[in-house]
């Protein structure tokens, strides 16, 4: 499973990137306006920053809710950088415009997925990811777990080659769920991703070697 993180914040991704395991990043309007991001130049801006980062795929999302909107701005987006995907939301027009970009040879993350029907809306219109979102889901005492499930088993079945991207992940354990139910991606706060790293067996383990290790060479 890949590993991309779920942020606009450079010093976060750039810790992310040397730890050696991820594979990408996603952003969102939110994600940008929390790091102060503000101006449509700002903003691209700042998805080169991110690309000049990482070696993986970038997902910079529209702000447009309409068909000729998504396209001019996914078009813009895409010119930025090779590692671009561009992020378009599970609408009519959304689903339109990810037929668009796929004739167009790019690359889409289809967002703000909910539903098995979405899911495979969008991987018939060419999607390279979509976005089930595991957290909201569970906010509203779903089980957002299971819609990763079942899209990874409704795509296997029918042979799409869009990925399952997992995304609102809140914690380690959501990560470990993703990883069971065979998502393609999980993408986390850096917090989650750190906190596979947490054992209390191996703190104590680590202690004891240090400890005998002083004892030998005191």
């Amino acid at each position: 499973m890949k590993f991309f993180i779920d942020t606009a914040n450079l010093a976060q991704i750039q810790e992310a990137n040397d730890m050696g395991v991820l594979d990408g990043v996603t952003t969102n309007p939110s994600l940008m306006a929390k790091e102060g991001i503000k101006g449509v130049e700002n903003c691209k801006k700042h998805y080169v920053d991110i690309c000049n980062i990482v070696e993986g795929d970038v997902s910079a999302e529209v702000i447009a809710t309409d068909y000729e909107g998504m396209i001019k701005e996914g078009e813009e987006l895409a010119a930025l950088h090779p590692h671009i995907v561009v992020k378009v939301p599970c609408i009519a027009d959304g689903i339109k415009a990810i037929k668009y970009f796929t004739k167009k040879g790019i690359r889409t993350n289809c967002t703000l997925v909910f539903s098995p029907g979405q899911a495979l809306l969008a991987a018939k219109a060419g999607a390279t990811y979509v976005s089930p979102f595991v957290g909201r889901l569970d906010d509203i005492s779903s089980d957002g777990i299971e819609l990763v499930e079942k899209i990874v088993s409704m795509y296997r079945y029918y042979g799409f080659s869009t990925q399952v991207l997992a995304a609102s992940i809140r914690t380690t354990q959501h990560i470990i769920q993703c990883l069971e139910v065979g998502a393609d991606v999980a993408t986390c706060p850096l917090a989650a991703i750190k906190g596979l790293l947490n054992h209390p067996l191996t703190d104590s383990g680590l202690a004891k070697f240090l400890e005998d290790y002083r004892k030998v060479n005191a």
